[in-house]
């Protein structure tokens, strides 16, 4: 099929009449009905049947629709990318974050970002530390914010800032306690653990290990959302990022960081011959701004 039989066996599909697709696609109803029979001709099957004066899709459009809606998503971004570019100060950036960014701090960088420059739009994907790599690779993403993202060949990273892990408790349960809390107090614990937590897991799990630390995980889950919103309604233990902390703050629950300390590294990572776009940059300036306040506020 070329593209404007696609493009009107697509709005026929949508529409439901070839009367109401000629006036989305701005043509005659002769042009569309042409149209779709030359389609229809040279694929050797019907891909509309007439019922009660509306074109119903046969079973063959149905599955050529499959196909075909994705390559029309795809058109549409396409378009609204290079209407954003062809504005003053517009741009479009399509960013991969962890989920643990994605419930607070990413937010406000974009929020504080989208009101200095209102023209630049976001595509926002949550993934998993493993996933963040593969999403640039195949090209779903631009730019991935992550923890640390692992070394390969076909990316460029750099450090925005740096971040803490702390422990989430019910205020009282480990009785008076310093600016930080002793890691060692975990042990034979039970203690709401995270699966998916990627290098971060990796820093507690070294940190445990090195100090003989045996607690219990008697759930685990895959985001630090979770396992805080998890510890708030059953009184219980976890450790978590301290952004996820700082966003999940609830009465009669207190958080502090590990002694010793159990630091992590917020990066962003690209594609090496993909290097950031010019708005990208920006974003990456306000949201380094945002990171760092939100610490410094602790």
């Amino acid at each position: 099929m070329r593209f404007r039989q696609l493009e009107v066996f697509h709005a026929v599909y949508h529409h439901g009449s070839i009367s109401a697709a000629a006036r989305a696609l701005g043509v005659s109803q002769p042009s569309v009905s042409k149209t779709l029979h030359h389609a229809e001709d040279n694929l050797g099957f019907p891909l509309f049947q007439l019922s009660r004066g509306r074109l119903i899709p046969t079973d063959e459009a149905h599955a050529l629709m499959r196909e075909a809606g994705d390559l029309f998503d795809r058109l549409g971004t396409l378009q609204q990318t290079a209407r954003n570019l062809s504005q003053a100060g517009g741009g479009h950036i399509r960013l991969g974050i962890v989920p643990s960014l994605a419930l607070d701090i990413v937010p406000q960088a974009m929020a504080q970002f989208r009101r200095e420059s209102p023209r630049v739009t976001f595509e926002v994907h949550t993934h998993h530390h493993d996933d963040l790599v593969r999403s640039l690779i195949e090209r779903e993403i631009d730019l991935a914010i992550a923890y640390t993202p692992p070394p390969h060949p076909r990316l460029t990273r750099q450090v925005l800032a740096e971040g803490e892990l702390v422990v989430l408790f019910p205020d009282g349960m480990f009785g008076p306690l310093g600016p930080r809390f002793p890691l060692d107090a975990l042990a034979d614990r039970d203690v709401i653990g995270v699966a998916a937590a990627g290098p971060i897991g990796d820093v507690l799990t070294r940190a445990a290990r090195e100090r003989g630390i045996a607690f219990r995980e008697t759930v685990s889950v895959q985001t630090f959302f979770i396992a805080a919103r998890l510890a708030q309604l059953e009184g219980g233990v976890t450790v978590i990022d301290e952004f996820t902390a700082r966003a999940s703050a609830a009465p009669g629950m207190s958080w502090l960081p590990t002694d010793p300390p159990l630091r992590f590294t917020i990066s962003w990572a690209t594609l090496e011959e993909r290097q950031p776009s010019r708005v990208a940059r920006q974003f990456l300036r306000t949201l380094e701004a945002t990171l760092n306040e939100t610490r410094s506020h602790a």
